[in-house]
């Protein structure tokens, strides 16, 4: 019997797993999932025949290797820093792999290996990364293979409350991991090229450089640089583009009040507050004021940040009840970053009853003899439900059908690689349509130099 392991039960676990399982009658195989909570891989299974909730400790050794010997195809839902201890051993034991996250460089390491084995490890295969590869890859290789030549590509992509559910001031809810959202934009300068020249914004700068776009029907948003715009620009094979920019997609307004916990240094990982667990909301915010014998919390927020009283930052700020002298978060040890969390996860949470939405924009550019044009690609998907979530349903849906082809032998190709081949990307894309997942394209007015 042909089986699929997949290990970690999350959030962004729910649509793969049910995918596999509206598949498993007819293709014929069963699955197990593996969590740390044995209670989120029951819930997840539902008691289907043809799955197995698993009780799983990834450090376990002969746990981990007895399960992964068993399987056809691994799926990893982990956390990126995990996933190398599952490749080895899959390498060992001969099993395929297929993961959401970015290749890192101890996992591209291991690509000899791989395809000596004949192995696919499929990784990106999720949202972003993973739909923004396969979306853009389809209209980059079609303009190339006409004769054109691209000159400009801008990619964004941004996880957001649905318009019907859209009750809070930061029109904003966490559908995915609250932690990357505090720490999103650290680690270094965003980086991109623009009209043939590079760009560097500063953390310290980045939310406050933000550009607008319109999605037709869903309104105007913003934009905010992502670190590393140039990561794919070989990948992509873009070596000689003239500008080349990727970005995270919020409501406007967002950025610039996000901004100011940055300018507080409220996102701040690298140290730990003294009885965090004591700490209230009011008291926490208060540790990065300047000391004053009568002014308040309040007032001396607003005059180091100078944010007028009646602009709807303050209004944003009071949402929070980061002023609350009676609200105590009780996280042990806490960064800066880990309180600042715990604060928005009391408030941002999706009701059971909430939707949320996924909306992708691709800018592409190109010659097309002495003329230049543009195509507009984008795609919105809206969520079911605090379970089934749109960014649930894009991130697992492409790790469920990768799997499935890997399993049916309809992707191959041995290596440690991510979905940027024609063969690998259009039955997804394909597939991908069938559970709304559609990239509706526009010729538009080149917005690019020319």
């Amino acid at each position: 019997m042909r089986h699929i392991l997949i290990i970690g039960a999350g959030r962004s676990s729910s649509s793969l797993i049910k995918y596999l399982l509206d598949h498993a009658e007819k293709d014929d195989f069963t699955i197990t999932v593996a969590d740390l909570s044995l209670e989120a891989a029951q819930k997840r299974t539902a008691h289907h025949p043809r799955a197995t909730p698993l009780a799983f400790d990834i450090n376990n050794d002969q746990q981990r290797l007895g399960e992964i010997e068993k399987a056809t195809v691994v799926i990893s839902m982990l956390p990126a820093a995990m996933h190398l201890i599952v490749a080895k051993d899959c390498i060992s034991l001969k099993k395929h792999l297929v993961t959401a996250s970015y290749i890192s460089e101890e996992l591209k390491a291991l690509n000899d290996e791989v395809t000596a084995a004949n192995l696919v490890f499929m990784n990106e295969i999720g949202l972003d990364p993973g739909i923004d590869h396969m979306s853009a890859m389809k209209v980059l290789d079609r303009i190339r293979e006409q004769g054109h030549k691209v000159v400009l590509f801008e990619s964004f992509c941004g996880g957001l409350v649905a318009p019907e559910n859209d009750d809070n001031l930061w029109n904003y809810k966490f559908t995915w991991n609250p932690r990357n959202v505090v720490l999103a934009g650290q680690g270094g300068a965003a980086k991109f090229i623009q009209e043939g020249t590079y760009k560097y914004i500063p953390y310290h700068r980045v939310f406050r450089r933000t550009e607008f776009l319109e999605i037709e029907s869903y309104g105007k948003f913003e934009v905010y640089a992502n670190r590393d715009s140039l990561k794919y620009r070989s990948i992509y094979k873009l070596d000689d583009i003239l500008t080349l920019y990727r970005g995270t997609i919020r409501r406007v307004g967002y950025s610039r009040a996000w901004d100011m916990f940055v300018q507080l240094g409220l996102t701040d990982d690298s140290y730990i507050l003294d009885d965090s667990h004591l700490m209230s909301n009011r008291e926490f915010i208060n540790l990065f004021l300047p000391y004053h014998p009568t002014d308040s919390v309040e007032i001396k927020l607003r005059h180091q940040l100078k944010i007028d009283q009646d602009d709807i930052i303050w209004e944003k700020l009071l949402e929070l009840d980061l002023f609350n002298p009676n609200v105590v978060m009780g996280v042990k040890h806490a960064t800066p970053a880990q309180m600042l969390e715990a604060i928005l996860a009391a408030k941002w949470q999706l009701k059971p009853e909430d939707k949320d939405m996924i909306v992708m924009y691709h800018k592409i550019g190109y010659q097309d003899g002495d003329s230049f044009k543009q195509i507009d690609a984008t795609m919105v998907c809206l969520g079911e439900n605090q379970t089934y979530t749109a960014m649930a349903r894009t991130v697992g849906l492409p790790v469920g059908i990768a799997a499935l082809k890997i399993l049916n032998k309809v992707i191959t190709k041995p290596g440690v690689q991510l979905p940027i081949e024609k063969e690998i990307y259009d039955p997804i894309l394909e597939e991908l349509e069938k559970h709304g997942i559609v990239f509706h394209e526009h010729e538009v007015p080149y917005e690019g130099y020319n």
